[in-house]
């Protein structure tokens, strides 16, 4: 007799996301099927795990798939030190992963700081900690746990903020930062949280579930036990699945736009690199206030202090000229038109 069918349904995922890690590694590991054996050369796939029903489920699925596959694998618990006893809740969770037969498995006590609010300070603590686990291991890829759900609940906080089709995106399957971009691997994506609470339950796995869940002091506390009920009232059921396939025709066409901008950047660029106005204009406004924000960026403004209003206040020195004077951008950051071109510079 096979597995239950959120067991197998989540040991497919996973199995599928370390396939594709696989095939992304050099010779040899990228020919399969792999060896049946591990050892210290074979590739660390570590999992991010919180000790809730998703990433626990997650961890259990990659301690089955990953010796099959010759992958080693191992976990890391973030302690956020939000909470009471967070520390002895890692502790647990790392007797918890080790008890799959994982390993290395470590927990990593974070300061989340202020800067953004707090769901944004703890996110970014959290990645800062599994980057440098990554790299501390040599780990090929950290797995993390979101599910069908976590995307609707992202998409709909992107609607909110009214930031663009990259907004509406929600999470890639596969991401990471310019010195390591395909360090993270969501498998779950396509798998809603019943499925990974499920499965937890019928391989008897502890889960913890976090008071900030449901606290409604958080906005995505909120829109999980509110709002998105409230929508799936009015609407009918399927909203959750139509917002995470909202997220990838988004996905998809925020990456053609991308491309488009990248290959158009250097034809509006003059002999000097300045961008050139009239050009600017020519290009269809998504193309055009794509590039500007990634002068911007280049300039030194913070990406993620960077919104949707500051690049139409730049895009109208190029569409709506009236002598108007200098932008001022985050970072210190001065968007300024000067002779036909556009000047964007540390102020």
């Amino acid at each position: 007799m096979g597995p239950h069918p959120a067991v197998a349904a989540i040991r497919l995922a996973v199995r599928r996301a370390l396939h594709d890690i696989l095939n992304a590694q050099p010779s040899p590991h990228s020919l399969l099927p792999a060896p049946a054996t591990t050892g210290e050369s074979s590739p660390l796939v570590l999992v991010a795990c919180s000790g809730g029903a998703d990433s626990m489920a997650l961890a259990s699925a990659l301690a089955f798939e990953a010796p099959k596959l010759g992958l080693r694998a191992g976990g890391v618990t973030v302690d956020h030190g939000l909470q009471p006893g967070s520390d002895l809740r890692a502790d647990e969770v790392v007797l918890r992963l080790t008890g799959l037969g994982l390993a290395p498995v470590e927990a990593i006590s974070v300061t989340v700081g202020r800067e953004g609010g707090p769901e944004a300070a703890a996110r970014d603590a959290r990645y800062g900690a599994l980057d440098a686990a990554a790299e501390r291991h040599g780990a090929t890829a950290v797995l993390l746990g979101h599910t069908r759900d976590d995307q609707a609940e992202t998409v709909l906080l992107g609607l909110a903020r009214g930031s663009g089709i990259r907004s509406l995106s929600g999470m890639a399957a596969v991401s990471g930062g310019p010195n390591a971009p395909g360090r993270y691997r969501r498998p779950f994506l396509q798998l809603d949280r019943q499925t990974a609470r499920k499965a937890c339950m019928v391989q008897s796995l502890p889960v913890w579930d976090d008071p900030h869940n449901a606290d409604p002091a958080y906005t995505r506390s909120r829109l999980r036990h509110e709002g998105l009920p409230a929508l799936e009232k009015a609407l009918g059921k399927g909203v959750v699945e139509a917002l995470a396939r909202t997220a990838q025709l988004s996905r998809d066409d925020a990456d053609a736009l991308d491309t488009w901008a990248r290959q158009a950047e250097a034809s509006v660029r003059d002999a000097a690199g300045l961008l050139e106005c009239a050009k600017l204009y020519a290009l269809p406004p998504a193309v055009r206030r794509r590039i500007l924000r990634s002068a911007a960026i280049e300039a030194g403004a913070p990406a993620g202090s960077l919104f949707a209003r500051h690049i139409e206040e730049v895009d109208r020195l190029i569409t709506g000229w009236r002598g108007q004077g200098a932008i001022n951008l985050p970072g210190r950051v001065v968007a300024q038109r000067q002779g036909g071109r556009l000047v964007i510079r540390q102020g």
